[in-house]
């Protein structure tokens, strides 16, 4: 059975794929269990419920018209099970078992011709835990329809309903070409707008975290109290997200000092996703995404004054709206027809550190208790696809007490992706003794 056609967004996303730069997401979630692991029953039970989420049945298929299109198909060779596997690790060879292994995981392209999703059940982790390690590419859906997907396979909530749309009362002709036309001219403006705030927004790729492509991938797990960082938002103001950018901002200039780089005086830009659901947007399909570009104060060495400085930015970002400005880029690529991201999007791509030098994105993820096969859900790291030549990508997830960071780097420019993680607890440390 066909489905729906990809929008133009999201063929961006499989045009943006390459070996050095695969663009799927993913999550590492772990579980403590009351009782011994049974890894087949755990597969069969991930099989069984991601066999009735209809998106996950479906692979990509190319369209004639418009030139360059795609929409979903069922695959005909369709079986979950194939997409689910089972690695029992150990630690001892590996310090670190389950970061030595989702780093090699998470380098592993997606095969595009099959239905874009991946499970892990990985199992011998301290304390009897185990992991669920999920891939998903980033044309399949956002960070919101993840959550989706997540939520569909284990235990402890309903997904939301989607409310059917509202039958349009009958109108002439004239009026609808009306509203047509106007719609075209709106989004003809907006893209225009968005277009002269990238020319506007472009610099010279001199970036001190850029990085030569590379097919290595190195993956880093931080923790933070979701406590703590309420604490520093009352003394301060400004919003939780806020504080993480803080916190991030001054982790990136330790990690900047470590490697022999000058960072008094510098900005890193970031480029933070903003999703552009609606209220009934807890569905999987598709990408709804713009965004913001946040200079991020890696050359201020006061922890509050970083703060500051990054909801002053955050602020003024949200002023100015998610269609405006060049962070809105994801909403040009969803105005560009799909032929044109076929013949040029890669080649754009590697023009991203003119634009931003990381992304850093938030994940939602709501606070009710879930579980897989009676196994409490434990913790949550997200990661981000690494843009072209770029060296670090950070994702961020709070769940219940925690906030949790993931941090994807390439293997090759960043070999030791401890220092950065370090840098992050270090960070978090300073700014709540600051406050």
């Amino acid at each position: 059975m066909a489905g729906s056609p990809l929008s133009a967004l999201d063929v961006a996303f499989l045009c943006l794929e390459s070996e050095t730069s695969p663009m799927h997401m993913g999550a590492v979630l772990t579980f403590t269990p009351r009782g011994p692991v049974d890894p087949a029953a755990l597969t069969a039970i991930l099989a069984d419920r991601a066999a009735r989420l209809p998106k996950l049945r479906q692979r990509t298929r190319a369209e004639l018209f418009p030139p360059g299109a795609a929409s979903w198909a069922d695959d005909p060779d369709f079986v979950a099970a194939d997409h689910i596997h089972h690695a029992a690790l150990t630690s001892l060879y590996e310090p670190d078992p389950l970061s030595a292994y989702a780093s090699r995981w998470i380098a592993e392209p997606l095969d595009i011709s099959r239905p874009l999703w991946h499970l892990t059940v990985a199992t011998g982790l301290p304390d009897g835990k185990f992991a669920l390690l999920l891939k998903l590419h980033h044309a399949l859906t956002d960070g919101a329809g993840a959550y989706a997907v997540a939520a569909g396979l284990l235990e402890g909530v309903e997904l939301p309903q989607r409310i059917p749309a509202p039958i349009p009362a009958p109108r002439s002709t004239l009026d609808t070409m009306k509203d047509a036309l106007g719609t075209v001219w709106g989004q003809a403006n907006e893209a225009a707008g968005i277009a002269t705030s990238l020319v506007r927004a472009a610099r010279p790729p001199l970036s001190p975290i850029s990085a030569p492509p590379s097919a290595e991938r190195r993956l880093g797990f931080v923790r933070l109290p979701l406590a703590e960082l309420r604490r520093v938002r009352r003394a301060h103001g400004g919003t939780t997200n806020d504080v993480v950018l803080a916190v991030l901002s001054g982790a990136l200039r330790e990690w900047l000092v470590n490697r022999g780089q000058r960072a008094d005086g510098r900005t890193l830009r970031a480029l933070i996703p903003v999703s552009v659901r609606g209220r009934s947007g807890g569905e999987l399909g598709g990408n709804k995404l713009s965004g913001y570009l946040c200079d991020l104060p890696v050359g201020e060495d006061d922890p509050v004054e970083r703060l500051r400085m990054v909801r002053r930015a955050m602020t003024r970002n949200k002023a100015a709206g998610p269609s405006r400005g060049a962070g809105a880029l994801p909403l040009l690529a969803g105005r560009v027809p799909p032929l044109l991201h076929r013949l040029g999007t890669r080649t754009a791509g590697r023009a991203a550190p003119m634009l931003f030098d990381l992304v850093i994105t938030t994940v939602p993820v709501p606070p009710a208790r879930l579980s897989l096969d009676g196994a409490r859900l434990a913790s949550v790291y997200p990661f981000v696809p690494l843009a072209p030549r770029h060296a670090v990508g950070i994702a961020v997830a709070t769940y219940r007490d925690s906030v949790h960071v993931g941090l994807q780097v390439n293997g090759e420019a960043v070999p030791d992706v401890g220092s950065l993680r370090d840098a992050v607890a270090k960070s978090a440390s300073r700014l709540l003794d600051a406050s």
